[in-house]
């Protein structure tokens, strides 16, 4: 549906035709001046400019209203504001009380086309400017009272109106940059995904396709094992894609490390690794928080088969106290090149990004013997407001 917003200029046809009949409404209090002409008695050359000067109060108003609105003080519009405040009072003047009530519309006008900051005192100024002309126009006391509120008090609530429309439309415009964002984290999650399940899974079917082709030609059957454990590695990352593409999957300490020592001893690297994460460590460790040392765990021992060169690898999982509380610590050590060294990639930016989500960090570089990656995250889940573990259902 178009919505037509007051002090917003239209932008298409029906919203035109909507604001049309919007301010078409107003007019009828032009019925006074309308009824002097027809029945206050001037005389026909008087009557004639009576009719062509409210017309053109008329269209200059509508041109106003229409037109502008974006709370911005051109000139235009001052202008136009001072052209129809003088011509107001030139016809209140000459005319008689009952054309006193176009300083109401110039006061509407005034609260719907300028900044607040001049509408403040633009609106003012109308009022008193038409209490002065309403003072030297015959009769005009009578009127002052029945035009000075509806002036005063309607060219401050079309300010208001039209600073909620505009505050309506900021809040459009935010929540539809919040949506933006929120869709740009879930595509960084994905990519994250997919780099950390890919790169583990495809470098895993590598080794194992040059293991098959080293093997084939003297020992088949070995050969035949290792296409076998292609198969069954390949039809898992296939699991996983599709777990990690609908927001499900979250990788266990337990699986991590079965998987580690698979990936390394087909490398042809010796594993040292806690055959099981010890149930004491993992005890009210928060999902995202196990997940994200899984991740760790996957993102290390890939970089260690793929890059490093090592002969030798070294895991340990321990649970550490620190000043601010109790943590849980990853440590995978090797004794290799550490790669190109041309500072972290992809995989560790990542990494790092998913340990801070999950209130923990990340430390990697070199060491005497190697590379060594440390990540951490807290040992117990964070309390929600009513005071109970986050995850815990209680």
């Amino acid at each position: 549906m178009s919505s037509v917003g007051i002090g917003q200029p239209p932008q298409n046809h029906r919203q035109r035709l909507v604001k049309a009949v919007w301010t078409g409404i107003w007019l009828v209090y032009l019925s006074a001046p309308v009824s002097d002409l027809v029945h206050g008695g001037h005389s026909t050359g008087v009557v004639v400019l009576g009719w062509i000067g409210l017309v053109v109060f008329v269209v200059w108003y509508a041109m106003l209203v229409f037109r502008t609105g974006r709370g911005e003080a051109t000139p235009l519009v001052l202008g136009s504001l001072a052209v129809l405040a003088a011509q107001s009072g030139l016809l209140a003047l000459t005319l008689g009380r009952e054309w006193l009530v176009l300083f109401v519309y110039v006061s509407i006008a005034s609260g719907a086309v300028l900044p607040l900051r001049m509408s403040r005192w633009a609106i003012p100024a109308v009022s008193a400017l038409l209490t002065a002309i309403a003072l030297a126009v015959p009769d005009g006391k009578a009127y002052l009272a029945g035009l000075l509120i509806p002036a005063f008090l309607g060219g401050f609530a079309m300010t208001g109106v039209r600073e909620l429309v505009r505050t309506t439309i900021a809040l459009r415009e935010a929540r539809a940059t919040v949506a933006q964002l929120a869709a740009n984290e879930e595509r960084l999650r994905l990519a994250r995904d997919l780099h950390d399940l890919l790169g583990h899974s495809l470098s895993l079917i590598t080794l194992k396709s040059e293991l098959a082709g080293r093997m084939l030609p003297g020992q088949p059957e070995k050969a035949a094992q290792q296409v076998a454990d292609i198969e069954q590695v390949s039809r898992q990352a296939l699991v996983d894609v599709r777990e990690a593409v609908t927001g499900y999957r979250r990788p266990r300490l337990s699986g991590e490390l079965a998987g580690a020592q698979v990936a390394l001893t087909a490398a042809g690297v010796a594993a040292d690794l806690p055959t099981e994460p010890d149930r004491a460590d993992l005890a009210g460790v928060a999902e995202e928080s196990e997940s994200a040392l899984a991740w760790a765990l996957r993102e290390a021992i890939t970089n260690v088969v793929r890059h490093s060169g090592a002969r030798r690898c070294v895991v340990e999982l321990v649970r550490r106290q620190t000043l601010d509380g109790p943590v849980l610590e990853l440590a995978v050590e090797d004794d290799g090149s550490g790669g190109s060294g041309d500072g972290p990639g992809n995989g560790l930016t990542g990494l790092s990004e998913r340990l801070e989500k999950a209130g923990g960090a990340l430390e990697a570089g070199r060491v005497r013997r190697g590379f060594r990656l440390v990540a951490r995250v807290p040992a117990e889940a964070p309390p929600d407001a009513g005071g109970h573990p986050v995850g815990s259902g209680a």
